[in-house]
């Protein structure tokens, strides 16, 4: 393909995807698959690959990451990002219209009225209509240069298309991680062992400082622009800005109001009490606005925020009811999660029956006895928890509790992990709950997709001693099935054929579905990826394991732990019997050219703007080969940051040319070092 083929070729894509990116995000449309659109994608980075220096700063691709940032540059604020002043009071508010009416001496005004979202603050700033930095709220004066990561947040406008686009201007906005997506990586980092998440408002502001930009792109992070500064806009008004927003196709929340009068203030206050809710995202208040720029600047700041603006703060709904006792619950890893039982009473719209206590910790701070009246709320949390205890109402014959000892489903022995909060069962093999937790995991999409199964089907085979580990699943026959309720024969067959087709499923997905602790779908990508089958993963050493991409201290002695046992071994062994993959499929490599000639490397460090699979590929396509250790034989140590000393040392001493990536791209265009 000549330059210029390449040229058209990634302007067609660039324009197709974006196309269906404006489809799906802003009319929440869409037009083709997730398997198409993702094939789109992966055309345009192996074009951007092969011709690098076609590759545009708004490019699509720049929302996939992966990108590496060792650490952010400090970036200052052209305009401070200052803090509202908070009231939870109607009268404060009165207060603050009177200031404005006086500042503005006796001039009409009105407000515009939007709704306070939980999330992150950051600025987006705009050079030729093309987004050049993300940058956080920082300390209101500076902030971190988090621009990789923000532009993995697909409705942030990575190119402002309209004619008369201002030379240089500035976006604020809220990031934010929905609803929805914080319950599902919460249930992720459950089935793998991981401690969950307190809040979502917490988590987004973690993941938006997150070295890599891959990981970020996958946490699918949203965001809310809500203010527009910079000159030259054409805007008289905060909602002349706001609607400018939505021209530019930002995503901006449709709940904002112009309200005339205080009165129609606490009207749009009122009618968002009750339904903020049903919001994707947690929201704690209202942000009132001075509607004119004009008036916005004869009011002026005080040294900490806007006389022009308030935020009026909701109180965090909170209700006092009985605490009749506390269930345990045994997950799939045999963590024990408490939770509160309590006498049903209503909160935030909802009937709450149950609250998270979540561990021994917290039951030993509120200090709690059965028959206590305790107070819950339904907060950036989501899911109701337990806030503390109305000691007022506490009668004095109450004990203290003690946390159970035993599992109260297999009454084995708890243990408690040195700095863990949790307690586990240690019965891996013998635990119901972590049997069928096991196997439930093993069938989910992620995993082996066995969607002709369900948690329901799995209940049954298990209580009919059918099916005790997930491999029993590939012997179950037609005669099996039947005995379940409600299947006949269809049902039977679907379920069997879900079965057989699942041993289509790659080496990666296997290697999830087994369930090692702390190894999620991601990190089972990368150990398939750098051990190439189950044999060279179980006979790995610690520091070989800590050599593989994204695995730690943690996830490598746990998957030292699991091939220890004897039991897991023979489990893998029937799988394979069953006919599973264990072994990564091996692409044939297609040359893009043969500059490096057979040369040899060996990668080490962290490479910023490259994972150290990327440069193996791209080492391969271009004729080298990666090797794992050095010796005398070896053509060059290519060296990125933290690179261990002993390998550096043993490089110098054999004589070993150590590159940096500059050098290696100087070798990729042919040039001699």
């Amino acid at each position: 393909m000549t330059t210029q083929q390449a040229q058209k070729a990634i302007q067609d894509l660039t324009q197709k995807i974006n196309y269906h990116n404006d489809l799906y995000y802003q009319k929440h449309k869409t037009e083709i698959s997730d398997f198409e659109f993702d094939k789109l994608l992966e055309q345009l980075v192996a074009l951007e690959n092969q011709f690098p220096d076609l590759k545009q700063p708004d490019s699509p691709t720049q929302r996939v990451g992966g990108a590496i940032t060792k650490e952010y540059q400090t970036v200052y604020h052209q305009y401070p990002m200052l803090s509202l002043g908070n009231t939870y009071s109607r009268e404060e508010l009165t207060d603050f219209d009177g200031r404005v009416a006086k500042g503005l001496d006796g001039d009409a005004y009105e407000y515009f009225c939007e709704l306070k979202f939980d999330g992150v603050s950051i600025s987006l700033i705009y050079e030729n209509g093309i987004l050049t930095k993300g940058v956080t709220r920082g300390d209101g004066v500076r902030g971190d240069d988090v621009t990789a990561n923000v532009k993995t947040i697909r409705n942030i406008p990575l190119k402002i298309i309209d004619t008369n686009i201002p030379k240089n201007f500035e976006v604020r906005g809220e990031v934010f991680m929905p609803k929805d997506i914080f319950i599902k990586l919460n249930k992720e980092r459950e089935d793998i062992g991981e401690e969950k998440y307190a809040n979502a408002r917490n988590t987004a502001s973690g993941t938006l400082k997150m070295q890599d930009s891959s990981i970020v792109a996958q946490r699918k992070l949203d965001c809310y622009a809500y203010y527009l500064l910079g000159k030259d806009l054409d805007v008289e008004t905060h909602e002349q800005g706001i609607h400018k927003l939505e021209k530019w196709k930002f995503n901006v929340s449709d709940a904002y109001r112009k309200c005339k009068t205080l009165d129609e203030v606490f009207e749009y206050i009122d009618y968002w009490e009750n339904r903020r809710g049903e919001l994707p995202l947690e929201t704690d208040g209202v942000v009132i606005k001075v509607n004119s720029l004009e008036q916005q600047e004869r009011l002026g700041f005080t040294a900490k925020s806007p006389r022009w603006a308030i935020a009026y703060k909701y109180k965090a709904e909170s209700v006092s009811t009985r605490l009749n006792g506390i269930t345990y619950q045994v997950g799939r890893t045999g963590a024990i999660t408490p939770v509160a039982e309590l006498e049903p009473v209503q909160l935030s719209g909802t009937t709450v029956k149950r609250a998270s206590l979540h561990n021994a910790n917290e039951i030993a701070r509120l200090d709690l006895r059965i028959g206590d009246y305790v107070f819950v709320e339904k907060g950036g949390e989501i899911i109701p928890k337990v806030t503390g205890v109305d000691l007022l109402k506490r009668k004095g014959n109450q004990k203290p509790l003690a946390y159970i000892t035993h599992c109260p489903e297999c009454q084995t022995l708890l243990i408690r992990h040195e700095g863990e909060a949790a307690h586990y069962c240690p019965n891996v093999n013998g635990c119901p709950p972590q049997i069928k937790g096991r196997i439930e995991h093993f069938i989910q999409r992620k995993a082996m997709d066995i969607d002709s199964l369900g948690e329901q089907t799995i209940r049954q085979l298990f209580e009919l001693g059918l099916v005790k580990s997930p491999a029993d699943l590939y012997f179950l026959t037609k005669e099996d099935l039947l005995r379940l309720d409600k299947v006949k024969e269809k049902s039977a067959q679907n379920m069997l054929n879900g079965i057989k087709q699942s041993k289509q499923a790659p080496f990666e997905s296997v290697l999830f579905a087994i369930g090692i602790r702390y190894v999620g779908k991601t990190v089972a990508e990368k150990l398939a990826r750098h051990f190439k089958t189950i044999d060279n993963l179980a006979t790995a050493t610690y520091d070989e394991l800590l050599a593989a991409p994204e695995v730690g201290e943690i996830i490598a002695q746990s998957v030292l732990e699991f091939f220890k046992n004897r039991e897991n071994l023979v489990e893998i062994s029937r799988l394979k019997k069953a006919g599973l993959n264990f072994e990564a499929q091996i692409k044939e490599v297609v040359l893009d050219s043969t500059v490096l000639d057979n040369k040899s490397f060996v990668i080490s460090g962290v490479f910023e703007n490259y994972e150290r699979d990327e440069l193996k590929d791209i080492i391969l396509k271009n004729g080298g080969k990666v090797l794992s250790s050095i010796s005398g034989k070896l053509d060059y140590l290519l060296a990125g940051e933290n690179m261990g000393p002993a390998k550096r040392e043993k490089a110098e001493k054999l004589g070993v040319p150590i590159i940096s990536l500059n050098d290696f791209n100087a070798l990729l265009a042919g040039q001699k070092l």
